[in-house]
């Protein structure tokens, strides 16, 4: 149970601590083995390094629920609540420094982040109520880009070899970018590359720089010619807005988009390693492997900083006032306590998990991600007779990151279904596999997706 200083013991000093290195190579690899022997040592708390930082790591799924529910406000995420930071004791080029003071809603507490996630969740609303026309557009686009994408990577041969990471899963959340953002496909490598030097941790000032000017130009130019599309709905949410609160603001969503980028690739890998499972969504099921997946290997593995405003007694450690935390959503699945209790069932998982969030800063875009992963996998299993790994999944490369469990690329055979050709979208009469009835493909590929392709390709 986490309590308030009044009825906790003295704190435990951070900086006095034995640290243990996270961000090493056995964590890349399997940061599952990590988290057993931390908590094998520690308990659901432990102190470790973190590029050259002390955070307490939270590990148990109790600990971290209570967190993420923030009980009587005891946890602010807030970078001026850090002490550390608030003493120059952090370095200035710290390579998470910069995403940390973001100055948006994933960053606020209280009423101002009240306002702000009132501002999201009015601007979403288009995209995810089922309701709405946007929502139905969207879908329709991202079918059509699922196609583009396939078609691309097929267009030479009906059958062969591709990387379903750089090809497939991280061009497509991009994509839907663009579609909410209201922007053309040229700039958008450039923005994909400084958002994974940005969540990854090297060179992240120059990164946050370079994102910011964009979403700034965009800002301006939305203020003054609206559309149907994210910034637009924020600034008619809340008119008071700057240009630079909104450009702020939009930083979050390249970040969520990069998640659901892993999340699609993460569940790929299980469905084409798991025979049993793929024979599982031809009844449809793919929506409950895509919450499976979200459990067993969440793409957002760790979150960003939150900071104890007051002594708080969390595991075994009181943790002082100013202390950062990070909580791990990986390491509280497989925490025992919650792990004993999940169904056997092969396909059908909990939903009492962590990987959407909880409490005041839960993700506001679940069902944006789960609609578009759905599709994505879905889109996959319909275009391909044969998808299997070239590489056993021990061997899978995954991008280095204290945040995100993605990989880097995920390499793999294929062949076409013989209803379709290379370089074609949905053969005629495929319009039950589009959530709209319609169509959706068809059409050979837009005029510089390929290019586009391939400057992304080249820049990671």
């Amino acid at each position: 149970m986490i309590r308030d200083s009044r009825s906790a013991s003295a704190a435990t000093p951070l900086s006095s601590s034995p640290l243990e290195p996270l961000l090493t190579a056995e964590y890349d690899a399997d940061p599952g083995l990590v988290h057993e022997r931390l908590r094998g040592r520690y308990g659901p708390v432990a102190p470790v390094d973190l590029l050259g930082v002390p955070v307490w790591f939270v590990l148990g799924y109790d600990e971290v629920l209570q967190v993420m529910q923030n009980p009587r406000e005891l946890w602010s995420k807030r970078v001026d609540t850090w002490r550390a930071y608030a003493e120059g004791r952090v370095p200035p080029d710290w390579p998470l420094l910069a995403l940390l003071k973001a100055d948006n809603m994933g960053f606020h507490d209280g009423e101002r982040h009240h306002a702000l996630r009132g501002s999201w969740n009015a601007a979403l609303r288009p995209f995810q109520d089922p309701g709405h026309e946007q929502a139905r557009v969207l879908e329709r686009a991202v079918v059509r880009y699922c196609d583009d994408l396939i078609g691309v990577m097929t267009e030479e041969a009906p059958a062969g070899r591709a990387d379903l990471a750089a090809q497939y899963g991280r061009p497509l959340p991009l994509m839907v970018a663009n579609h909410l953002l209201g922007v053309t496909l040229e700039r958008g490598d450039d923005v994909v590359t400084d958002l994974w030097r940005l969540i990854d941790g090297p060179d992240s000032g120059g990164a946050y720089q370079r994102l910011y000017a964009a979403l700034l130009e965009l800002a301006t130019d939305k203020r003054h010619r609206r559309g149907d599309d994210l910034p637009s709905y924020m600034l008619a949410a809340d008119p008071g807005l700057t240009d630079e609160e909104l450009a702020r603001e939009l930083l979050m969503l390249p970040g969520f988009l990069d998640f659901t980028g892993g999340l699609i690739c993460n569940v790929i890998v299980e469905v084409i390693t798991n025979p049993e499972l793929r024979q599982a969504l031809s009844v449809g099921a793919i929506e409950e492997v895509v919450n499976r997946v979200a459990l067993s290997n969440p793409a957002l593995a760790n979150l960003s900083f939150r900071y104890a405003r007051a002594d708080v007694k969390l595991g075994r450690f009181t943790v002082a006032a100013g202390d950062p935390v990070m909580l791990s959503i990986a390491g509280a699945h497989a925490d025992p306590v919650f792990a004993a209790a999940l169904p056997r069932d092969t396909v059908r998982s909990t939903r009492a998990h962590l990987a959407w969030g909880a409490g005041p800063h839960g993700c506001p875009s679940r069902r944006l991600a789960t609609m578009m992963t759905t599709i994505a996998v879905r889109r996959l299993l319909d275009r391909f007779s044969t998808l299997t790994p070239a590489l056993p999944p021990g061997r899978l490369p995954w991008r280095p990151s204290p945040f995100v469990r993605a990989l880097r690329s995920l390499p793999v055979r294929y062949e076409l279904d013989g209803r379709h050709s290379p370089g074609t979208g949905s053969v005629p009469g495929d319009s039950a596999s589009s959530p709209s009835g319609e169509d959706a493909a068809g059409q050979p590929p837009p005029s510089g997706l390929r290019a586009f392709l391939r400057r992304l390709r080249g820049g990671r």
